[in-house]
């Protein structure tokens, strides 16, 4: 049903003039309010660029323009977009992918604040209370656990992993890095009176294990080449507690950081089994259990408990609680649970939840900004989210959707397609207008949604199987299943059903070779690039150095090479007391991020500046090096060929994360890959590509297994494993296993019943 409303332009719209975010071409759009409008185009044609970089960053630098100079000082800052004019704009609520919180004691039920009208639930109406809400909070010191601060969880020391008992201090049984024998951390404790270092740790009586690992107190004395001095003894657990454990390893390279996890291991708090909170929180109940129990239960479960209480004063309470529980089980996340860690959220579930969070709210004439919200979503529940989206519109408010998803954009009362291709092929408005013209237009997008591929009819036959038994994790029902070799395998399911679960966690704890390509953050530095993460800048920086008969290093605007003014960023950032940042162009390298003289140099008549502003696609047919075209076609074969070589590795989205990821490992044969959603932020157009590929590894000699709930990707698998029949509790089964064409007929698989719908579609179309 189309939502009717006045034409676009005026008042009654947001209006942009001249937009020149990164690869926009002075685009200028008008965007009608109090409606949605959903942006579509390929991955990197600029779609982010308009409403993320231009409208949402000038709405919330304005917005806190209006605050007092002291309330800005706190807040984030922001400059102002590249464009000529941005007007008409609303407050923004932006709700995007980025996780919704890394600290440790964030829950699905503290961020939604629902925890705490169940801690208000228990105050007033369990037994016994002293009626304070603060004592049901893991958070707070009346509530939480002394042992373990309200984390649940205990971190310690794992001293099998750090001594090695069948040796003496003397023969290296300290395994911990920079303990080496005759080293200065080794000398601590075998310099020490009550330790023997010639005696095999085995041998150790209770008092010296005690002096070895928690003793305290005395001087040591130690022997470096400057001469000898002493310190404080303190036992080797003492020691790596205080360096290691309690330490914020945030702060040390990932290097350290796994050198050290190695020897900690993280179990179940022993004094309030993981409830988090003290004896005095957990003696209070209500028809029998705690508040930790009923933060434990699934959310589709928590709703029901609170509609049995009956309870003058209870009751508003509990009737609020409910709804808002209610909420999170309509975006179909009803198999959550209030204790989960928010940090284990995808990132698909979080922004569901940012979603649930402002639905409660009676504010008008805002302006909600969502990211790929279908990301992670069964296409059962694609209408749930768009109940979700209607629901803001119908309130009064702007919904702005960058989306890919065909189930989205048919409830757009305005498109805005973005293109035509990507990088510097795109960056300009192909069309805008209704979902009925847009699937007239001659877009990439309209010809995606004039029609799919059809249900695979010939499929590879295995070669052998990997199988998986018994696996009963999380929510998995003694699972068994086997997985075949050689061949295309999709894992299909509702959201929660037990897919991650199934392939993330037992799979690859079952086979650990196994090459897992997920969406998390590349491990680099600010300054990376692909050309750094693909492994090229080496090389290239070694034929500008043959060719100019100078230093490799002063190739890289991280040596020698860079820009002194700006440090080879290519910008200069001002940070000003109680203003916003002020970038301006550098002028010295002209944004080029290298020094005149270096600019000089070229190869082949190009300065490493021009190298590095290529596009991969460009750069495979510059290079004539055979390891470095092979390489640079390895981006181009996973859909990246308009990246350039010099984009800064942050600014990539997760799916082109992902892809990134993959274009390292493409050319290994025989092995198994495993892709956690790779049509993540790809457009319809793009999906194809990644099937070429995906059916390129396997007839290699691969096996992929892909995690996914793309209807293309899916009816295009030699195999199919299907998990449900719901999420949390109601899943972690299988629920079919076979091909996609005995997918068709499965009579109990949501996925078989929404291909079938599809497929119709399809055939209408």
């Amino acid at each position: 049903m189309s939502f009717s409303g006045p034409a676009v332009g005026g008042d009654d719209s947001i209006r942009i003039v001249g937009a020149r975010e990164h690869n926009l071409k002075d685009v200028s759009l008008t965007i009608p309010k109090n409606r949605i409008t959903v942006f579509t185009g390929v991955s990197g044609s600029g779609k982010s660029s308009i409403v993320f970089d231009t409208v949402a960053v000038e709405a919330q630098r304005q917005l806190h323009g209006t605050f007092s100079w002291f309330i800005r000082n706190q807040l984030p800052k922001y400059e102002r977009p590249q464009a000529d004019a941005i007007e008409n704009l609303t407050t923004p609520v932006i709700v995007d992918q980025k996780p919704v919180g890394g600290n440790a004691r964030s829950t699905v039920g503290t961020m939604t604040d629902i925890y705490s009208m169940i801690r208000a639930l228990f105050a007033r109406y369990g037994s016994p209370t002293d009626g304070r809400v603060s004592t049901y909070s893991f958070n707070d010191p009346q509530g939480m656990c002394p042992e373990c601060d309200g984390l649940g969880k205990t971190v310690r020391a794992d001293v099998d992993k750090m001594l090695d008992h069948t040796k003496s201090l003397d023969e290296g049984a300290i395994l911990l890095p920079g303990y080496t024998v005759g080293g200065t951390e080794w000398q601590l404790y075998a310099n020490h009176e009550g330790v023997d270092p010639a005696k095999r740790l085995s041998d150790y009586t209770e008092d010296e294990w005690h002096t070895l690992l928690h003793g305290t107190g005395g001087k040591v004395e130690l022997t470096v080449k400057s001469g000898t001095y002493k310190v404080n003894y303190e036992g080797l657990v003492v020691r790596f507690t205080r360096l290691g454990v309690k330490r914020d390893l945030s702060a040390v390279s990932d290097r350290t950081r796994e050198s050290l996890q190695r020897f900690i291991t993280e179990g179940t708090c022993p004094a309030c089994d993981g409830d988090r909170l003290n004896p005095t929180a957990l003696a209070t109940l209500i028809d029998g259990r705690t508040i930790a129990d009923w933060s434990r239960m699934q959310v589709t479960d928590l709703i029901e408990v609170l509609g049995g209480i009956d309870d003058p004063v209870a009751t508003p309470i509990a009737e609020a609680a409910r709804t808002a529980l209610a909420r999170v089980a309509a975006i179909g996340l009803g198999y959550l649970s209030m204790d989960r860690a928010t940090m284990t959220l995808s990132g698909g579930e979080g922004q569901r939840l940012k979603m649930v969070r402002h639905l409660g709210s009676s504010l008008t004439g805002m302006t909600y900004i969502f990211d790929e919200p279908s990301v992670g979503l069964h296409p059962r529940d694609v209408g749930r989210l768009n109940d979700l989206l209607r629901a803001l519109r119908d309130q009064g408010n702007t919904v702005l959707v960058v989306e890919h998803d065909p189930d989205v954009i048919e409830i757009a009362d305005h498109v805005v397609d973005v293109g035509p291709r990507a990088g510097v092929h795109g960056g300009e408005i192909v069309f805008t207008g209704t979902v009925e013209r847009l699937r007239e237009a001659d877009t990439l997008t309209a010809r995606g949604l004039r029609g799919g591929g059809a249900v695979k009819d010939t499929f590879r036959q295995a070669r052998g199987a990997l199988s998986i038994a018994d696996a009963d994790l999380h929510n998995l029902k003694k699972v068994s299943v086997d997985i075949p070799v050689g061949v295309l395998t999709a894992v299909t399911g509702v959201a929660g059903s037990g897919k991650s679960t199934l392939i993330g966690d037992v799979f690859m704890a079952a086979y650990p070779d196994t090459i897992f390509v997920d969406q998390t953050a590349i491990a680099a530095s600010s300054r990376s690039t692909p050309a750094t993460y693909l492994g090229l800048m080496d090389q290239v920086r070694k034929l500008f150095a043959t060719a100019s008969g100078v230093a490799p290093g002063l190739f890289s605007f991280n040596s020698t090479g860079a820009c002194e003014e700006c440090q080879g960023r290519g910008v200069i950032i001002t940070e000003l007391a109680y203003m916003d940042p002020v970038t301006t162009h550098c002028d010295t390298c002209d944004g080029r991020r290298f020094k005149e003289s270096v600019l000089s140099h070229t190869l082949r008549g190009k300065s490493i500046a021009d190298v590095l502003e290529m596009p991969a696609e460009e750069a495979a047919e510059f290079f004539t090096e055979r390891a470095l075209r092979a390489k640079l076609h390895t981006l181009i074969e996973v859909g990246l060929g308009y990246l350039s070589l010099g984009q800064s590795l942050s600014t990539l989205s997760g799916g082109e994360r992902q892809r990134i990821k993959l274009a390292t490992q493409l050319h290994r044969t025989g092995g198994v890959y495993v892709l956690d959603e790779p049509t993540t932020g790809l457009h319809m157009s793009d999906v194809d590509t990644l099937l070429t590929l995906m059916n390129g590894l396997v007839d290699k000699g691969n096996t992929v297994i892909v995690i996914e709930h793309n209807l293309d990707v899916i009816q295009q698998a030699d195999w199919i494993i299907d998990l449900g029949p719901d999420g949390g509790k109601n899943g972690g089964e299988i629920v079919f296993t076979g091909t996609p064409r005995d997918l068709l007929a499965a009579e109990h698989s949501l996925t078989g019943e929404h291909l079938r719908r599809y497929r119709l579609e399809n055939a209408a179309t």
